[in-house]
C-alpha cells in the first residue's frame, strides 16, 4: 500500500493557506496506527481504499498530509484547492465526511480547525457580534440576561405572552423560545410572534428598558425565510435557529438573507451532545463554535461547568475564547490550534441548563460580563411565580457585579431570598 505514503510526510510545512485539522486517531486491532493516519488523510482529500491509473503528479499535489504524528494526535494540512469557496458543507464532507466510519478507525475525534485567512474570507461572519448585540438592546455594563418560559412546549399562545409578560417586567432582557417550539397546534407560530411584538413593546414603556424576542424559525428552509420575514417586519430583531438540526447549508443561506432583513441570529446547538459529548469519538464544540462564528451567528449556547449539561471547565473556557478573541496562539495542552479570525466580530456566549441565581456568581467568574446568562426553571420554578424568579435572577446578576455576598443582597430582595431558600447553591444533575 505504498500510495499510502503520499498522504503521510512528518517534514512538510504547512503553507498559511493550508487548512489543518487536529485528529484524535484510535486504529483498528488489525490496523497499523500510521496506516489508519494515512487512510483518514486519503479518504478526507483525494484518495481511497486503493492505488489510482488516474492519480497524476499534478493530483498528488493536492494530497492532504499528515505532518504531525504523536499518538494518539494528529494534524493533516489540506491544501486550499481541495474547498469550494464560500461552501461550508462542502468542506466539512472533506474534512469530517466519510472517516467516521471507517473499518481502519476504531475512534476518530475532530478535535478543532485552523482556518485559514483565505477561507474566512469567503464567508460573511456576524453581522451585529458582542457590541451590536448591546447596542440593541441598551445594556452594556452587565450581562444579557434571558429566560424561556417554562414548560418547554404545552403552553397555549396567551399563556405563553401570560409567562413572557412576568419574566420581562421583572427584569429579564431577553425572552427566548425553547430550541423544540417552533409552530405546533397550540401555538402557532404567526400568532405568538405577532403577540409576543406586541407585549414587548408595552413592557418598554412601562419598565423604560429595551427587551427582545428570540423567535425560534427552525423549520424547512423556505418556511425559515417567510418567518424570518413577518420577525422583520413586526419589528423584531432577534431569530433563534437550531443550527445543527437545520444543517449549515440552511444556516449559511439564512445568514445572507438576514442581512437584509436586519436580524440578529441566536444560535441553539441542539443535537450537539449526539457526535460532542464522546472525547474520543465524532466532532468536538470548539469546531461547532468555530463554523458558527465564521458563518455568522450573533450568539451560541456554551454551557456553563455548573449546570444541569454535561461540559467540563476546560471545555467551556476554550469555547469563550472562540466566541469572544480575535486569535490565538497554538496550544496542544488544551488541544486548540491557532486563530486569526482576520476581524470577524466577536460573538457572544451564552451559558444555559439548570441555572438559579445561587449559581450566578460561578457563570459571572467563568465567563465575565460578556455573554447572555440563560434562566429557564430558575425563574419559572420560582416559589413565589415568575416576576420573583426574575427579578430574582436580576438582583443575584447585580449582586455579584457590585462584589456583594447573595445572602447580603438577600436582606433586602425577597425573591432573592426565597430563591436561595429554594434552591441553594445546588449543582443539577
Amino acid at each position: 500500500m505504498e500510495f499510502l505514503n503520499y498522504y503521510i510526510d512528518e517534514s512538510y510545512t504547512p503553507s498559511d493557506s493550508d487548512l489543518i485539522a487536529l485528529f484524535r486517531v484510535e486504529a483498528s486491532k488489525s490496523v497499523p496506527f500510521r496506516e489508519a493516519v494515512a487512510k483518514v488523510a486519503s479518504e478526507s482529500s483525494n484518495g481511497t481504499w486503493t492505488e489510482l491509473t488516474t492519480m497524476k503528479p499534478y493530483i498528488i499535489k493536492l494530497c492532504a498530509k499528515a505532518f504531525y504524528i504523536k499518538k494518539p494526535w494528529v494534524k493533516i494540512a489540506y491544501p486550499l484547492e481541495l474547498f469550494e469557496e464560500g461552501n461550508m458543507s462542502q468542506i466539512l464532507s472533506s474534512i469530517a465526511g466519510n472517516i467516521f466510519g471507517m473499518k481502519a478507525v476504531r475512534k476518530l475525534r475532530l478535535e478543532d480547525v485552523y482556518w485559514p485567512i483565505e477561507i474566512i474570507k469567503w464567508f460573511k461572519g456576524p453581522k451585529y457580534g458582542i457590541n451590536g448585540v448591546r447596542d440593541i438592546l441598551k445594556v452594556y455594563d452587565r450581562p444579557i440576561l434571558a429566560s424561556v418560559p417554562k414548560p418547554k412546549v404545552g403552553l397555549t399562545t396567551d399563556e405563553f405572552t401570560e409567562v413572557a409578560y412576568e419574566i420581562w417586567k421583572g427584569g429579564v432582557d431577553l425572552v427566548k423560545d425553547d430550541e423544540n417550539l417552533t409552530s405546533l397546534s397550540f401555538n402557532r407560530f404567526e400568532e405568538r410572534v405577532k403577540k409576543m411584538l406586541r407585549l414587548r413593546d408595552k413592557v418598554e414603556n412601562e419598565t423604560g428598558e429595551r427587551k427582545g424576542y428570540l423567535v425560534n424559525i427552525s423549520a424547512p428552509y423556505r418556511e425559515m425565510i417567510k418567518r424570518a420575514k413577518l420577525v422583520s417586519e413586526l419589528g423584531g430583531e432577534f431569530v433563534m435557529v437550531d443550527i445543527l438540526t437545520v444543517g449549515w447549508s440552511a444556516l449559511q443561506s439564512l445568514r445572507d438573507e438576514l442581512e437584509d432583513l436586519g436580524l440578529a441570529i441566536h444560535a441553539h446547538r441542539a443535537f450537539h451532545a449526539a457526535f460532542t459529548r464522546d472525547p474520543r469519538h465524532g466532532m468536538s464544540m470548539k469546531v461547532v463554535a468555530e463554523i458558527s462564528r465564521i458563518i455568522g451567528v450573533d450568539h451560541i449556547h456554551v454551557g456553563t461547568v455548573v449546570g444541569k449539561l454535561e461540559a467540563k471547565r476546560v471545555e467551556v473556557e476554550t469555547l469563550i475564547r472562540i466566541c469572544r478573541e480575535d486569535g490565538s496562539s497554538e496550544n496542544m495542552k488544551l488541544k486548540f490550534l491557532k486563530k486569526n479570525w482576520n476581524g470577524l466580530k466577536p460573538i457572544l456566549p451564552v451559558s444555559s441548563g439548570g441555572l438559579h441565581p445561587g449559581l450566578i456568581p460561578d457563570i459571572i467568574r467563568l465567563f465575565g460580563k460578556d455573554l447572555i446568562i440563560q434562566v429557564g426553571g430558575g425563574v419559572a420554578g420560582h416559589p413565589d411565580g415568575l416576576y420573583a424568579g426574575a427579578k430574582a435572577f436580576r438582583d443575584s446578576v447585580e449582586a455579584t457585579l457590585e462584589g456583594i455576598p447573595l445572602e447580603d443582597k438577600a436582606r433586602e430582595s425577597i425573591e432573592l431570598k426565597h430563591a436561595l431558600e429554594h434552591w441553594g447553591y445546588l449543582h443539577p444533575i
